[in-house]
């Protein structure tokens, strides 16, 4: 079985957006709804679109509006948005003894964003595995305090879709209509569902290299530093990254919000430090929200835009440009301020190509949400702050917002789908594209021209 003949940039795209119209279909019939009666099209094409995007933003609450089924829909289409449609489908293949010819490994390397294909079988094998492992685990620790909350059956199954729901950096629950606001205080839970969020936004190839590392490091008997050291650089730079934007975004929560009564402002200083750190690491592609986001203020959004502008990390979960990405936007102009002809981490030179790619993806990145936020805010009349939290947390595949989801008219939700689809797939289709090497049009040596910058 053969997939059919495309680019990759082509066939991504297309993948995502033809199991986004199946989920819309779906849930449009009437056995989805509690109502009996079905969703209508754009309210079942938001909440497909916002699944498979792993986003979270939501204009029906998910535990009241949809069914049993309609719920088992959403967890379905979240999971494959999580590993992406071409890693489950080429999954299922392998499952029920089917080959996978060498183009449909190239393009499984593609999708997830692998330049080593021959390993790239082992590569999916070993991250079903582990996923599943893990989202299990999630969901055992959750259950000890959903199931007192929600009873034996309603809390297994939220529990289960909690974890799913976190470690795809989903950011949907079933648990009711507030979120995680009254489970704020509740640490072992808390604890969990971040470490769920990391996990899946982290990478999977940062997981393996950690794993590989410690095994090789335990073998050899060396230390947590030198264990680090023989660490591939690209691990390396995304742990540092993570580590760096989950405190520094906590501290400013904690510093911005420690007097804000309608946020931290009434809680102890132990809750305080706990959810200033859950903000902090939601924001990072999430969705989850155990505060309420229209009580932030402004120089809380602010750090919220950033880091979910950023989001995760390379072959994961998360969306946003990715904290690769931003490392190596800033390390280069970095390195042009201080004259330095190469980009050089960890005593390894950053290849051209890569900064070439770094810079395009936030160039147009930061281009989609300037249209996206003046799009929102001419033709709905929402403010600025609300709307470009809205943009931004579409784009980065989040899912927070301030308020605005479920008061969108249908030109609004039209925007924000776009928006979270453009956020899902864009990204990945600009790397590859960008990855290609067209030498066809790059054969012709012009003569330097003379421009003037800054």
């Amino acid at each position: 079985m053969k997939f059919p003949r495309m680019a990759p940039v082509h066939y991504i795209p297309l993948s995502f957006l033809v199991v986004i119209t199946i989920g819309t279909l779906l849930l449009m019939l009437p056995v989805s709804c509690t109502s009996g009666h079905g969703a209508d099209l754009l309210t079942a094409l938001f909440t497909s679109t916002t699944s498979v995007c792993v986003t979270g933003l939501v204009v029906v609450d998910t535990y009241a509006y949809w069914s049993l089924f309609g719920q088992i829909v959403i967890l379905i289409l979240i999971q494959i948005g999580g590993f992406g449609v071409v890693a489950v489908l080429s999954m299922i293949m392998i499952a029920t003894g089917k080959k996978l010819f060498l183009s449909n490994r190239v393009l499984l390397g593609d999708s997830l964003n692998l330049d080593r294909e021959h390993e790239v079988l082992n590569f999916l094998i070993r991250m079903f595995k582990d996923v599943m492992i893990v989202e299990l685990c999630g969901a055992i620790i959750c259950s000890f305090e959903l199931i007192p909350l929600l009873g034996v059956k309603k809390g297994i199954w939220a529990s289960v879709f909690h974890s799913v729901s976190a470690f795809c950096n989903a950011g949907m629950d079933v648990i009711g209509a507030d979120s995680l606001l009254g489970l704020r205080s509740a640490g072992m839970f808390m604890w969990t569902t971040m470490a769920l969020i990391v996990l899946g936004g982290i990478g999977f190839i940062v997981w393996f290299d950690m794993i590989d590392g410690i095994k090789h490091g335990i073998r050899h008997r060396f230390s947590p530093r030198q264990i680090f050291t023989h660490l591939p650089e690209h691990t390396r730079v995304v742990i540092l990254m993570t580590l760096f934007l989950i405190l520094a975004g906590a501290a400013c929560i904690f510093i911005f919000e420690y007097d804000n009564p309608y946020t931290l402002g009434v809680m102890s200083i132990k809750d305080k430090i706990l959810n200033s750190l859950f903000q902090s690491v939601t924001f990072r592609t999430a969705g989850f929200a155990s505060i309420p986001q229209e009580n932030l203020k402004e120089s809380s959004c602010i750090i919220g835009y950033v880091l979910m502008f950023i989001g995760g990390s390379p072959i994961g979960t998360a969306g946003g440009i990715k904290t690769m990405t931003a490392f190596l936007f800033f390390i280069n102009a970095l390195s042009y301020i201080n004259g330095k002809k190469e980009n050089v981490v960890f005593h390894k030179k950053v290849p051209e190509e890569q900064l070439k790619k770094s810079a395009a993806i936030v160039f147009f990145s930061l281009l989609t949400v300037f249209v996206m936020n003046l799009l929102l805010i001419s033709i709905c009349g929402f403010a600025h702050t609300d709307a470009l939290y809205e943009v931004i947390s579409a784009l980065g595949t989040v899912g927070l917002s301030r308020g605005l989801t479920p008061h969108l008219n249908s030109a609004g939700r039209i925007i924000i789908i776009i928006s979270m689809y453009l956020g899902r797939i864009g990204p990945i289709s600009m790397a590859v594209f960008f990855a290609k090497e067209k030498r066809s049009d790059n054969t012709l040596v012009h003569a330097k021209g003379h421009f003037y910058v800054g």
